[in-house]
């Protein structure tokens, strides 16, 4: 077994920034090896299985003819030539997918992907995902935010607590008013502030333009809350502040609960692939897309499900997944085989659950490796980490990079496979423990180091 991760050594200082962010949007592309980038924001991840299909067309007529699903919920083209964004942005436009061109790269809205769904349902976060999209996109304020800056909205399951936001909402049960409440965090803060649900959507934006007050007072061109300096951090007592100047009452709260507000009943597994119970007797279908790439006739077949037998619209989820509302039960298993055989994940019995991986070669330039090529390799061979390297605790994730950046890798507790010029690094990675320190479980040359 992995061995106990090392403490996390003394904090670095946070970095000082002093160019601007340049990540990737739908209309702001990124140079990668494989052609220019394009990420679309879906706040939510919520879109109609209209716009899905204004997706594939543009990974086909523009891209590689596949799609990625990131960490946060969002969709990538890649692929693209260079001078191709004046077209792509057309296309998404005439969808709906650009409500402000000033605000597409900021639009980072994840909010748990069953709320509202499964039979025990709880509050509906992503009504406020969505007013909260409309207020940002209305802020000239809000154009100064970073396009890494995050926004969690979770419905009270603790799925999504957890996955580093900026500005956080937890919902709490409706007894505490008639339109319940939620506890507003911000960063790593342990304590919070307890708000009126109706008011969650303004006091979201409202800790974020606090946070922008303190980034320039600050000087240190700070992008996310963690990097604020010492002596410029933001906590709730100061959000309670710019609560107050916008009309919101808010209550401290001491060590507020960092995950789910209700203990009974148990809530289905938002990450797991499979048949979602809803509360009305309709189903909901939850998909992941292997290593999180699906191709465009993939993506169009659970767009036509959606259409066809669900309510119109997909949900995609911080685990590289799809989920497909409002299915008649006895349509649901029949459309679940159908996504199997394409090629989706259905089963969270599967070895591609929990399994992720970054670009690699040859999409990113960064890379030592094909991680991609490697992992299916891997699982071809009846594991999910190089040769006979142990995979770590059962449940935990398993992520393979190409690098040091880890891009995409996830949070938590999970098992990370970094290819070195050495071959593979496996290593237990926790919240208590450095990711570049973590003592490695073995080395492994499964994969020969990169050519140069």
């Amino acid at each position: 077994m992995p061995p106990s991760p090392s403490p996390r050594p003394q904090a670095a200082a946070p970095p000082l920034r002093d160019r601007g962010d340049a990540c990737p949007g739908a209309l702001r592309l990124h140079p990668a090896a494989d052609g220019h980038l394009a990420r679309i924001r879906l706040p939510a991840g919520d879109l109609t299985a209209r716009q899905a299909a204004v997706l594939a067309d543009a990974a086909e007529l523009l891209g590689d003819g596949h799609l990625s699903l990131t960490s946060r919920g969002n969709a990538e083209i890649r692929g693209l030539a260079e001078g191709c964004g004046g077209r792509l942005a057309a296309l998404l436009d005439e969808a709906g997918l650009l409500p402000s061109a000033a605000h597409e790269r900021i639009r980072n809205i994840l909010a748990s992907p069953l709320a509202g769904l499964d039979r025990h349902t709880p509050s509906d976060v992503r009504r406020w995902a969505r007013e909260l999209d409309a207020l940002l996109c209305a802020s000239a304020s809000a154009t100064a935010l970073s396009g890494r800056f995050l926004f969690v909205l979770d419905d009270g399951r603790g799925d999504v607590a957890a996955l580093g936001g900026d500005v956080s909402l937890l919902a709490e049960a409706a007894g505490t008013g008639p339109a319940g409440s939620a506890l507003l965090r911000v960063g790593d803060d342990p304590a919070a502030l307890r708000i009126a649900g109706p008011d969650a959507p303004r006091a979201a934006l409202a800790a974020a333009e606090a946070f922008l007050t303190a980034a320039e007072a600050s000087g240190s061109g700070a992008w996310r809350v963690r990097e604020l300096p010492d002596g410029h951090g933001l906590r709730a007592p100061d959000v309670a502040g710019a609560l107050r100047s916008a009309g919101i009452e808010a209550a401290y709260v001491a060590g507020a609960p960092a995950s789910a507000t209700r203990t009974s009943p148990p809530y289905p597994d938002s990450a797991a692939p499979g048949i979602v119970e809803g509360p009305d007797g309709d189903r909901a279908l939850s998909v992941l897309a292997p290593l999180g790439r699906l191709s465009a006739a993939q993506w169009r077949l659970a767009a036509t499900i959606a259409a066809d037998d669900g309510s119109g619209a997909l949900r995609l989820t911080p685990w590289r997944g799809i989920v497909l509302p409002g299915l008649p039960a006895a349509a649901a298993p029949g459309r679940l085989a159908e996504l199997g055989a394409a090629g989706l994940i259905t089963d969270p019995a599967s070895p591609w659950h929990r399994l992720g991986a970054c670009t690699g070669r040859p999409g990113c330039a960064k890379s030592r490796t094909d991680v991609r090529a490697d992992a299916t390799a891997a699982v071809a061979a009846g594991t999910v980490v190089p040769g006979d390297a142990p995979a770590g605790p059962p449940g935990l994730p398993v992520y393979w990079s190409g690098c040091e950046r880890r891009c995409g890798h996830p949070h938590g507790t999970w098992v990370d496979v970094l290819a070195t010029t050495a071959g593979y690094r496996v290593a237990l990675v926790s919240p208590d423990a450095a990711p570049d320190t973590a003592p490695p479980a073995t080395r492994t040359t499964a994969a020969p180091p990169p050519a140069p």
